[in-house]
């Protein structure tokens, strides 16, 4: 099982193409590769309708999926201002990888049997190991695909992120095969023998202390441990030390969501779901996410230094010193040098990633699309346990 990732920068996406063909075949020699993942600057405009096709022809693959990205990451560098490609290239014998092209009007109903989602999915030599799933920030309704994919494959991790780099909803693409594709998303699964972890960075930290709720209507929370919303979080404000109270008073605060509704113990950093606070209505407290009685919450924090904390603690709980490749989905709006803080950890792996509209990966046993986080897909030779 070999990979390799390489970066090139250039206004010229032919002259880039050539850059990235040359650095593979230098490192992986002549021939196809099995897998190419492909990340390439939006501001290309036109021309990434020819990127798939220019790089098929230059390197070939059997597979080869990517998207755009307002920055692309690489191992050693993370290019924002010049227009670039990264890639992360492998052939694993003995593995399988295999994409599909799902639209909006291609989902299952709500009440779909397993067979409906299946039936979206690309054949696999074996039971899927892992997947990647890309989509376009405009069109595509990620949250309906993901829930159908964990409905089908509850224990199969799923890792990606949104295309960005474009505020038009043409502008952003996905690549599968040898086309560029301005809607929907793409579903790569791999199979076979190789072992897929992923390791999901929030980028915050708890506050406070946590608290059960105790009334909400959906997204609007209205009390916590029989306290009104406003009285909680004006308790836990007045616990904090000096430089949390002025980081607060300055930045927006998140809400956590355990993960877990059945834990007994309480939660702890990395246990949360991690959603927008979007304002105060009347009495009750705007979230992201749709809330239920006696799930525990604790108000967050976001900053540069405890989103990369976060992301090494995530990194060594998943194995990062035994990973052969990764990938890496990275928020737009996200602090800090996670690809160095990848290096750092596991300097000789080949990584390859770009920003993202939002990241997708697990939290508690289910997969979410989240913001501010860094979401990664390690991958190793071997048999899952």
């Amino acid at each position: 099982m070999e990979f390799h990732s390489a970066l090139a920068e250039s206004d010229d996406l032919e002259e880039a193409c050539e850059a990235i063909a040359s650095d593979v075949r230098r490192r992986l020699g002549d021939g196809p590769v099995d897998l190419l993942v492909v990340f390439a600057s939006a501001t290309y405009g036109a021309d990434l309708d020819r990127l798939p096709m220019i790089l098929q022809e230059m390197i070939g693959a059997k597979t080869l999926v990517g998207c755009t990205g307002a920055g692309l990451l690489h191992q050693n560098s993370m290019s924002e201002k010049q227009q670039a490609v990264s890639v992360l290239a492998g052939r694993f014998p003995g593995a399988h990888a295999a994409a599909t092209i799902i639209s909006n009007a291609d989902l299952p109903h709500a009440d779909a049997a397993p067979s409906a989602w299946r039936q979206l999915l690309p054949e696999t030599d074996g039971p899927p190991r892992g997947m990647l799933v890309i989509g376009e920030p405009f069109h595509c309704d990620m949250r309906a695909l993901l829930a159908g994919l964990d409905f089908v494959l509850p224990n199969v991790p799923k890792i990606g992120g949104l295309a960005s780099g474009s505020q038009h909803p043409e502008g952003n693409a996905l690549f599968c095969g040898r086309q560029r594709i301005n809607q929907g998303a793409i579903v790569l699964t791999l199979s076979g023998n190789l072992v897929i972890e992923p390791a999901v960075a929030q980028g915050c930290r708890p506050i406070g202390k946590p608290g059960r709720i105790t009334q909400a209507d959906r997204n609007r929370l209205a009390s916590v441990d029989d306290m009104p919303i406003k009285d909680f979080i004006e308790a836990q404000l007045q616990t904090l030390t000096d430089a949390d109270a002025f980081l607060a008073d300055g930045s927006p605060l998140f809400i956590g969501i355990a993960s877990d509704p059945f834990a007994m113990s309480e939660p702890t950093a990395g246990d949360f779901l991690v959603r927008n606070v979007l304002g105060i209505d009347g009495d009750h407290l705007v979230v992201g996410e749709h809330l239920s009685v006696g799930r525990s919450v604790q108000l967050h924090l976001r900053d540069g230094s405890s989103g990369l904390d976060d992301l090494q603690t995530q990194l060594e709980l998943s194995n990062v010193g035994l990973a052969q490749a990764a990938l890496m989905f990275r928020c737009i709006g996200r602090q800090g040098s996670d690809h160095g803080r990848f290096a750092s950890l596991a300097p000789n792996v080949p990584l390859a990633g770009c920003t993202c509209n939002g990241e997708i990966g697990p939290v508690g046993g289910m997969t979410h699309l989240h913001g501010y986080t860094a979401s990664c897909l390690l991958v190793r030779e071997g048999h899952p346990q």
